[in-house]
């Protein structure tokens, strides 16, 4: 329900940006319309004389007259005047010709969405917010964005392929899919990069990946970057050394890991049991956590989750006691489900 929701929202709110933007195109149309009408009101205003009373008309009923006229109603009557005669018959034409080629092209752009393909995808991408980019639509990019639609997130897609094997999949499961190359910064702004949670570069080029990794680092430096490498030792060199959160390499790839990572918890390994996806995530106790003074068994039973591992400056411990109480600086390592996470998450938080 709260999807389906959402999606309305979404539409609605693409639909009348999409009308801003079809106004704007036609704005030749409607300046050529607004001309016709105050010019001409402006001629009758000054050298249109009542037959009876030889007064000029008011300019709004002079405008009025105009406006009407185009549509080959009359309310001021036919002037002697040989120029006005021609404004009688101009008018009209011009005017009219104007109304039909504006409402034409307004009209079959606004409603055959399909038509004007990529204008659309932007607008629908333009009102999204705390969104997630995935760049590369191939079978990981594609799976990771399902993967996130199962986790209630909302994603846009940029694909450079138009006709690539899972376009037309993506579109139908409700997500905007651009068609465009992700390296080029622009790309990134028509998908909303500065007000993304966090962009995934999952083409099938590491290069690529870090460029476009660091593009949306510069547009947005808040932003949860997810990068797929396929070197295993560049891939920590990356992490270390432009402090990227999460780089993982080929062997660790895996659609519900990019998908858990991107959602701003620290998790190691993502997999699932049955229907069940849990996450091995790590977790080291602020300074002042609500976490601090807990102990294992109280994280367990209220969190609803395992810790398998516990360190601390003179422990490593793999499977602690439940009695261990937890301290600002100790880490563990809890076996959780997302929800789980980012309940410990929040209470891990210092306070404001």
């Amino acid at each position: 329900m709260k999807s389906l929701f959402s999606r309305s929202t979404h539409r609605v709110r693409a639909e009348w940006r999409d009308f801003r933007v079809l106004f704007h195109e036609s704005r030749i149309s409607i300046l050529f319309f607004l001309l016709i009408n105050f010019g001409g009101a402006t001629i009758f205003h000054f050298f249109y004389t009542y037959p009876n009373t030889q007064q000029h008309p008011g300019f709004s009923h002079a405008l009025y007259g105009t406006f009407a006229l185009i549509f080959f109603e009359s309310v001021l009557a036919y002037p002697p005047q040989w120029y006005l005669q021609i404004l009688f018959f101009i008018i009209p034409i011009m005017g009219l010709a104007i109304v039909l080629d504006g409402l034409n092209r307004f009209g079959s752009a606004f409603f055959d969405k399909q038509a004007r393909g990529q204008k659309w995808q932007v607008a629908m991408a333009s009102t999204y917010s705390k969104h997630i980019i995935i760049c590369g639509l191939g079978k990981t990019g594609y799976r990771t964005a399902l993967e996130l639609l199962k986790f209630g997130r909302e994603v846009i897609v940029i694909e450079r392929n138009e006709n690539g094997r899972f376009v037309e999949n993506a579109k139908e499961a409700g997500i905007p899919v651009i068609i465009a190359d992700a390296r080029r910064t622009e790309n990134l702004v028509k998908a909303g990069v500065s007000k993304a949670d966090a962009i995934i570069p999952a083409t099938d080029d590491e290069l690529t990946n870090l460029d476009i990794a660091l593009d949306a680092r510069e547009a947005n430096p808040g932003i949860k970057v997810v990068l797929r490498m396929f070197d295993p030792d560049l891939a920590r060199r990356v992490e270390k050394g432009f402090g990227i959160q999460t780089a993982l390499s080929t062997s660790a790839l895996a659609a519900p890991m990019f998908a858990a990572a991107a959602m701003r918890v620290n998790t190691k390994h993502s997999f699932y049991v049955g229907k069940t996806l849990l996450n091995l995530s790590e977790v080291i106790i602020k300074s002042s956590s609500m976490l601090a003074g807990w102990t294992v068994e109280k994280v367990e039973s209220k969190l609803d989750l395992s810790v398998v591992f516990y360190q601390n400056n003179q422990v490593e411990d793999i499977h602690p006691a439940p009695s261990v109480q937890l301290r600002a600086g100790d880490k563990i390592l809890v076996l959780a489900s997302l929800d789980a996470l980012h309940q410990l998450n929040e209470l891990n938080q210092d306070p404001d």
